[in-house]
């Protein structure tokens, strides 16, 4: 292991063992300082952060893509704070700590027994999300996780991940959709954060008026296994309580191709996840490249990033 991947590791090892136990106003104080400071320093993730906000809102002012870039490093703070605290938050706490409009499209199909689809954006908090389902509807899930480096990083978010009741299987290794169509076949829930194609594989779709890739994961699950496929969108607001708005189901077309249906799914998701970015940009945390534009530089010379992966 590398010097910089044992300070990574030390690093989160410290939020997870020291964070939790500060007292919560000093927590978020916290989380405000370092989210300032990074904003100030305007590093490639904040510039990237930035040049995200400006498709998402295409008439805003310099002026005011700051104002949103800065709102949006508070919220990724807010989330790694909360996320460090989270273990140790009651199940009181986790019960009332999220409030999603139209929760029925998710009980309703937790109670069908034919499987459920969660597919959501990198919007605030989906670790507290995913802890709501398992404490206050009793209903555990299996989701994926990119592998990370060094390893023992990635250990550590799946032990974070098992202890708040998701079972976590790892991204490659090409094993995972099928244990996960084995969990919906068998009426369970399928929880996939889903609109950054880690594969290079994905379904092209447009999103913003713009060109990238999103997984094929979710549409294809739904065909083969029957399942419900629902998107869900998170945000903020100025209370303790994160909002969410569980999407309606996502139909599988009656005809085309496998590859024609995922594609028109696909887009519908990708839809579904602008309308909730577009209502709460500052809480969508992207701060990597993801339009195919700012995938090839070469295309795209007023890339902040500079060629740099």
């Amino acid at each position: 292991m590398s010097a910089r991947d044992r300070l990574t590791d030390a690093l989160y090892g410290l939020g997870w063992g020291t964070v939790k136990k500060l007292p919560e106003p000093v927590a978020v104080r916290l989380g405000r300082t370092i989210a300032d400071l990074a904003w100030k320093r305007r590093g490639k993730g904040v510039q990237r952060l930035e040049s995200n906000y400006a498709r998402v809102v295409p008439d805003a002012s310099p002026e005011r893509l700051a104002e949103l870039s800065r709102a949006g490093m508070r919220s990724y703070l807010r989330y790694w704070m909360e996320s460090f605290r989270l273990p140790a938050w009651s199940a009181d706490r986790v019960r009332n700590g999220f409030d999603p409009k139209d929760a029925h499209h998710l009980t309703d199909g937790i109670a069908s027994d034919q499987g459920v689809v969660l597919a959501l954006p990198h919007m605030a908090n989906w670790d507290l999300a995913g802890a709501w389902v398992t404490t206050k509807l009793q209903t555990p899930f299996t989701t994926v996780a990119e592998r990370l480096k060094p390893e023992t990083l990635y250990d550590r978010f799946v032990a974070y991940r098992e202890g708040l009741g998701m079972e976590v299987l790892p991204h490659s290794g090409g094993t995972a959709f099928g244990m996960l169509a084995r969990r919906l076949r068998d009426g369970g829930l399928v929880c996939l954060v889903a609109e950054r194609d880690l594969s290079s594989s994905g379904v092209e779709v447009q999103f913003f008026g713009e060109a990238t890739r999103m997984p094929a994961g979710p549409a294809l699950l739904a065909q083969q296994t029957g399942a419900l496929l629902l998107p869900v969108t998170l945000w903020y607001d100025d209370s303790p309580v994160m909002r969410g708005r569980v999407h309606p189901p996502i139909a599988v077309p009656e005809t085309g191709t496998r590859a024609e249906k995922t594609s028109v799914m696909t887009q519908a998701l990708a839809d579904a996840f602008a309308t909730g970015i577009a209502d709460h940009p500052e809480d969508w945390h992207m701060l990597q490249r993801l339009w195919l534009k700012d995938l090839d530089p070469a295309k795209n010379p007023a890339d902040p990033e500079k060629g740099t992966t």
